[in-house]
Formats: C-alpha cells, sequence, structure tokens
C-alpha cells in the first residue's frame, strides 16, 4: 500500500484559498477501474482510492504514515510567482505600452 502527501492547490474557480495550507495524503490505486459494459460507469474493487485524509502540517501526515507502515511520497508544493498588480497600474505613467480602450 501507498500513498501520495501534497498541498492542493488553489482552486481555479474561485478566488478563495481554502484548505491550500491543509495537507492530503491519498493512496494510489492498486486495481485499475473497469467500465460497466452496460451503464458505462466506471467502478474498482479498491475502496483506498475513496480515501483522504486531511493533516494540518506536512509532519503530522508523514507520521501517520510511517506509523501504520504505508509508503509514502512528499509532493513539495510550488509556490506561485505571480506578480500582482493594482488595477491603477493600467493607468501608470511609466507604462511601456500606451492605454488604449
Amino acid at each position: 500500500m501507498s500513498a501520495k502527501i501534497y498541498r492542493p492547490a488553489k482552486t481555479a474557480m474561485q478566488s478563495g484559498k481554502a484548505k491550500t495550507n491543509l495537507w492530503v495524503l491519498e493512496f494510489d490505486a492498486v486495481e485499475a477501474r473497469k467500465i460497466d459494459p452496460i451503464m458505462g460507469y466506471t467502478s474498482s474493487g479498491d475502496m483506498q482510492q475513496q480515501v483522504k485524509l486531511w493533516f494540518d502540517s506536512q509532519e503530522l501526515a508523514e507520521a501517520y504514515a510511517q506509523r501504520n507502515a504505508i509508503d509514502y511520497r512528499v509532493v513539495l508544493p510550488k509556490e506561485a510567482n505571480r506578480q500582482i498588480l493594482s488595477y491603477t497600474d493600467n493607468f501608470r505613467f511609466s507604462r511601456t505600452q500606451p492605454w488604449t480602450h
């Protein structure tokens, strides 16, 4: 049994940062999913795929995995390198391109 420990990224659908400071332990798939021939649903007999455990820190998630003999890997988050601008920067004097409608 193996798992992945990571910190989820901010959702693209909203501007909030809820649950981005928590760490998640998610189990890897043991068996492949199957497509039901009649209904077309995907299913699997692996119940561990449905389990997500949330922790306050990376150390707590690693301690849980070690205590329960779970092989794990840690995926470190990438920090955003986005430059924050304000609306008034569109009209600043030192703008390189002219502002037009």
